[in-house]
């Protein structure tokens, strides 16, 4: 949790500009009498808006074929079936209706994919609030459909041609509106970054889906899972899965037969892209790992863990999956890896493709590119071909445990190969699926064709 100056240990604060700090400390009030003690009966109204408009609650399904694959039960959370295809609603609708609540009159947005513009819109149309969406020119041209989605919704959508023209930019210059009508406009972040109090705001509204799993795994297996994993860029849908089981960690001395705590490991899956490094020269990253190789230092008003130079400028960053391709992570994930709280691990774009067609394939689900990175640490973990060497150089099998978890599997560091950092999982595994992979296919199309994908399907169907 975070203390009274927004900090998450050393990660956190308020690093921002004088005009937005009158707007900062109103919404630390907003946040603490309306989300956490429901006054007014905030948080009624917003969970009746969850059922009735965003579909909630979303099931948590057995995937069969996977757990006979890796040989334990795996479960997916669908947050794919949420309104709209991904988590992203779950955060939009709670601070449109927040905005609502503290008498602004106006709601403004950053997207890079798409997805938490669409959401944003779509939140401001059902509760009838002006929006306006700020989006880099690169993006606005990559995701036309979701552009067209805003659009569909009432929404203003406003290119940025600054920069690299893509997320980045687009926070920049949402910040920069916000700076000039804070009197009258709410800005709704779209992930668990930017200053205090946005990270513990989105991860509030983001918890219903850990919240969720708690309840539904125990009606389903009579225990919590051994292990919950998701895909992590700025951390929304990861800190949202998370949440509610950062408690659930067995104290190191604890009597493994008679401590009653659950142990519940947590992994983050990160773009490993194609490899792990930074161009210094070109200031460029071919990942979006910050918190696997981050190093401290701020954006868009938090410390945290970021891509950046040695002399500290922000490169930047990548993945096959628009929606990761941020060079920083929120500010609580970074001091819950800081502490051995969550285990990051990194899978490269191949893994990646290849696990968006294993799931379509076997499960009839067709993942987001952003959900399809913690599905590749599946099979990097636990699937057929997942022997690994430790740092002594030793192959460990994972399915020899007795114990029910498996063996090591070592941080192999340097390319994006498939790190898997210190995985072990157990039998009981849940898995998030953030989004579906619709909005993905034309990227999933044009990249399959560039590789030799052994799970894709053939498509000598068309004509060129």
């Amino acid at each position: 949790m975070a203390d009274t100056a927004g900090r998450f240990g050393p990660y956190g604060g308020q690093y921002v500009p004088e005009a937005l700090v009158p707007a900062l400390a109103e919404l630390v009030d907003a946040h603490e009498r309306y989300v956490l003690h429901n006054e007014d009966g905030f948080r009624d109204e917003l969970r009746e808006h969850l059922r009735t408009f965003a579909g909630r609650p979303t099931p948590l399904q057995r995937a069969d074929a996977l757990s006979e694959r890796y040989g334990r039960d795996i479960y997916l959370k669908r947050e794919d079936l949420v309104h709209g295809g991904a988590h992203k609603l779950n955060n939009a609708l709670g601070q449109v209706l927040l905005a609502t609540y503290m008498g602004k009159d106006r709601v403004i947005a950053e997207t890079g994919a798409g997805q938490h513009g669409t959401a944003t819109a779509m939140a401001a149309a059902h509760l009838d609030v002006p929006c306006e969406i700020y989006m880099g020119r690169v993006d606005v041209n990559r995701q036309r459909p979701n552009v067209y989605r805003m659009r569909m919704s009432g929404a203003e959508v406003t290119p940025v041609d600054a920069g690299s023209a893509t997320l980045k930019e687009a926070i920049n210059e949402t910040m920069r509106d916000w700076a000039g009508s804070v009197e009258t406009t709410h800005y709704a972040v779209g992930s668990v970054v930017g200053p205090h109090p946005f990270p513990a705001l989105v991860r509030d509204f983001q918890a219903v889906i850990g919240e969720e799993i708690r309840t539904q795994i125990r009606d389903e297996a009579a225990r919590l899972p051994d292990d919950v994993v998701a895909c992590a860029g700025g951390g929304s849908n990861t800190m949202g899965t998370f949440a509610a089981f950062v408690e659930d960690e067995r104290p190191a001395d604890a009597d493994s037969e008679g401590d009653a705590t659950a142990d519940v490991a947590l992994h983050a899956v990160e773009a490993g892209g194609s490899d792990l490094g930074i161009d210094e020269e070109s200031g460029v990253a071919p990942n979006s790992a910050s918190l696997s190789t981050g190093t401290e230092g701020v954006l868009h008003g938090a410390l945290t863990k970021l891509l950046q130079t040695e002399d500290g400028q922000v490169v930047e960053s990548h993945s096959i999956s628009a929606g990761l391709d941020y060079a920083g992570v929120g500010p609580e994930l970074a001091e819950l890896v800081d502490r051995d709280r969550v285990t990051p691990a990194t899978v490269d774009d191949d893994a990646t493709l290849t696990a968006f067609h294993r799931l379509s394939r076997l499960e009839g689900i067709i993942p987001a590119l952003e959900s399809s990175h913690a599905l590749a640490y599946l099979e990097e973990t636990c699937g057929p071909d997942a022997d690994a060497t430790d740092e002594d150089g030793d192959v460990s099998d994972r399915n020899d445990d007795a114990s029910g978890r498996g063996g090591d599997v070592s941080d192999r560091g340097g390319d994006a190969s498939g790190e898997t950092g210190d995985a072990d999982l157990g039998d009981l595994v849940v898995v998030t699926v953030s989004g579906r992979g619709d909005k993905d296919l034309e990227t999933v199309l044009e990249e399959t064709d560039r590789r030799d994908i052994e799970t894709a399907p053939d498509v000598e169907v068309f004509d060129g």
